[in-house]
């Protein structure tokens, strides 16, 4: 049942003209429907919501769907939000991973069609893989490539030594998945979803990854869920469970990281770069680490006088790289 607050904020928000607050507190009903086991009723709040808001502004408008603009309370210790404009082409990925990356942008931008025929788009997605392969940065590329903001958990600020006060915050993260539509990335999630079998866990660190399936389990929200780690073998087996697709970052191949390169050093002159040094050279690094000699080469040029990179300077700026990693 709605509470009398939320009674007061729809007939306020009805009679002030204000859409995304009378959208805001009709998704937050249906969250509590749907915790409820009132899962067609809430489906009904969702598909009318969805339906006001097609016929009073463009579905690309970012206004209309993030009364959370700046997040204030408790939640502004809970999550950070930014607006990327990045683009999936701005990024240098396996061919076979960017394809994957291609349809569930698709099936979120068909999400009404699929809908019709009793399908749902995927929008909870597991990124794996080592440091500096592009998780983060994908999930960007989702906020960009969508128009939604990008809320970036902060797993520092909800966890905590009371299992209680973890439960509740993480109930805060899920009520704001609701209320706004956006990318929500918990990243580093092997803090939530360590293996509960684990000989050394704790009591509590188990409650806090059934109270996070918990609530994964009971979110039918519209929002995108990513959760990116750098040791999947930490995870729970439950927690895989709960995604709609596995996504794997692979440490960049010679292609890869000539492409990374070239991407990065678009303003400089490259014709001249000896590839058979520099892409053994590149090898074990990451793509993160990769830019980053790229962009220490490109320091180096300009301080120079030049805008010619030379294969000296990248391959030096590799091998730091290398020793430092």
């Amino acid at each position: 049942m709605a509470t009398n607050d939320q009674l007061r904020a729809l007939v306020k928000s009805h009679a002030n003209g204000d859409d995304s607050q009378f959208h805001a507190v009709t998704m937050q009903l249906a969250a509590k429907a749907a915790r409820a086991g009132q899962s067609q009723f809430a489906q009904e709040l969702r598909d009318l919501v969805n339906d006001l808001r097609q016929n009073t502004a463009p579905s690309s408008s970012i206004s209309s769907v993030v009364p959370l603009a700046k997040p204030r309370g408790e939640l502004a210790s809970l999550l950070n939000v930014s607006y990327p404009d990045l683009r999936l082409n701005d990024l240098v990925l396996d061919e076979s991973l960017v394809e994957r990356l291609q349809q569930i942008l698709r099936e979120q931008r068909q999400g009404a069609m699929l809908k019709e025929y009793g399908l749902t788009p995927a929008r909870r997605l597991l990124f794996t893989g080592a440091p500096g392969t592009g998780k983060t940065s994908t999930a960007r590329v989702f906020a960009g490539e969508l128009h939604l903001p990008l809320f970036s958990i902060r797993l520092d600020s909800i966890l905590t030594k009371f299992m209680g006060e973890t439960a509740s915050k993480l109930r805060l993260i899920f009520d704001a998945l609701a209320e706004t539509r956006g990318v929500y990335l918990f990243d580093e999630v092997d803090a939530l979803g360590g293996d509960r079998a684990l000989q050394n866990d704790v009591g509590e660190i188990r409650r806090v990854l059934n109270s996070f399936l918990q609530f994964l389990e009971e979110d039918t929200s519209e929002s995108i869920i990513i959760a990116a780690t750098n040791h999947p073998q930490l995870l729970d087996n439950a927690l895989f469970r709960r995604f709609d697709s596995v996504l794997n970052f692979n440490l960049p191949d010679d292609q890869h990281i000539e492409g990374i390169i070239k991407n990065r050093l678009i303003h400089f002159q490259v014709g001249s770069l000896s590839w058979a040094r520099i892409i053994p050279a590149a090898h074990g690094l990451s793509h993160a680490e990769i830019v980053t000699a790229a962009e220490n080469a490109a320091k180096s040029t300009l301080l120079d006088g030049r805008k010619r990179i030379r294969t000296e300077d990248l391959v030096n700026a590799l091998e730091e790289r290398l020793h430092a990693a």
